[in-house]
């Protein structure tokens, strides 16, 4: 004599319904704004003005929390770009200032994954002369804006040594999230590295653009671009 048995019914929490389309991966074209502009990175054309900058840093911090670096010759300096800042995927920017007429830092799209809506930001790396600048908050809202407006990505995340702690104040001023920390995560330099999450979603860019765009005015800005009022996010 046989059984029948009743199937259960589990009732199991689903995430929402996503109607995505494939985002697009970084182009080659220069991203522009009002006080600097983005281009990708050539060597024979961005390489000298960088090395010169980054030798402003008379306090040999700059590199701490990178993989490479600090370079001691504009030759070891070229070695790195070509080796590291050439690819895809890390996708490097040359950051140029209008106001000292020269590239002042490096920035990068990493980690790209356009099928499901994900990027990263990283590998930044500013002058002193650019750091604490508006030229400086406008590279990332430039990365950020290409981001969700252009390419239509979801996700964007910012990581960082969890010992840095500029960093993280930087991703909490520019409107990322904290999400925690991953122990543990990688070596570099022969030191562990735990490292911090954050992210900005693409609905929550929706409200942060207003504010961007609001504190870059013109008019907040004085004639030696120095800021009337905070960014607020």
């Amino acid at each position: 004599m046989g059984f029948l048995r009743e199937k259960m019914i589990i009732k199991q929490k689903l995430g929402m319904p996503v109607n995505f389309r494939k985002a697009k991966l970084p182009s080659n074209k220069k991203i522009i704004g009002r006080y600097s502009y983005l281009e990708p990175i050539k060597i024979n054309k961005h390489a000298n003005d960088l090395f010169n900058n980054y030798s402003l840093d008379k306090t040999n911090t700059l590199w701490t929390y990178m993989p490479y670096g600090p370079f001691k010759d504009l030759p070891s300096f070229k070695n790195y770009l070509n080796k590291k800042c050439l690819n895809k995927d890390p996708f490097f920017y040359a950051i140029y200032s209008k106001r000292f007429k020269s590239f002042c830092g490096l920035a990068s799209y990493l980690r790209i994954k356009p099928e499901i809506g994900t990027i990263e930001v990283g590998w930044i790396t500013y002058a002193p002369n650019l750091q604490k600048t508006v030229e400086a908050t406008e590279a990332m809202y430039l990365m950020m804006k290409n981001v969700f407006d252009k390419l239509g990505y979801r996700r964007y995340e910012w990581k960082c040594d969890n010992l840095n702690i500029k960093s993280k104040k930087a991703a909490l001023r520019l409107g990322f999230k904290y999400e925690g920390i991953f122990r543990q995560a990688t070596i570099y330099k022969k030191r562990n590295r735990d490292t911090a999450w954050f992210s900005i979603i693409d609905k929550e860019w929706k409200k942060y653009k207003k504010k961007y765009e609001n504190f870059l005015k013109k008019e907040n800005f004085n004639n030696k671009l120095n800021q009337k009022k905070k960014l607020k996010i």
